[in-house]
């Protein structure tokens, strides 16, 4: 069964990254998990809140938590932001779409690449 979540990444550190390796975003090595998010509008709120000032374009990847080949769980009481405790599996990357934004930084929405 696939179980859909979000990962925001900027798109040049996707389109650098060796789609034969497992993917771990820059922020693992602090934070010691991968940060998704349940759901487009949320993904929109939550890039507005933390890469509004980031002028970098972005890319949403869609993930099935079921193939990242590392454990994972929800350690918010809300259960929309499951971390992922180890590399991503490229595998698992089911989709990846374009965030939109304004010119003054504020992200829209999200539109497929």
């Amino acid at each position: 069964m696939t179980r859909p979540t979000l990962h925001l990444v900027p798109e040049a550190v996707w389109e650098a990254h060796d789609p034969a390796l497992p993917y771990l975003p820059a922020a693992y090595a602090l934070d010691g998990f991968v940060h998704c998010t349940d759901g487009d509008e949320e993904m929109v709120t939550v890039a507005n809140r933390f890469y509004r000032d980031d002028p970098r374009p972005f890319l949403l990847l869609t993930l099935d938590l079921e193939r990242t080949g590392s454990p994972w769980r929800f350690d918010d009481p809300s259960g929309i932001y499951p971390h992922v405790y180890g590399s991503i599996d490229p595998a698992c990357v089911l989709e990846v779409r374009r965030m939109l934004r304004e010119t003054d930084g504020r992200f829209t929405g999200i539109r497929p690449r």
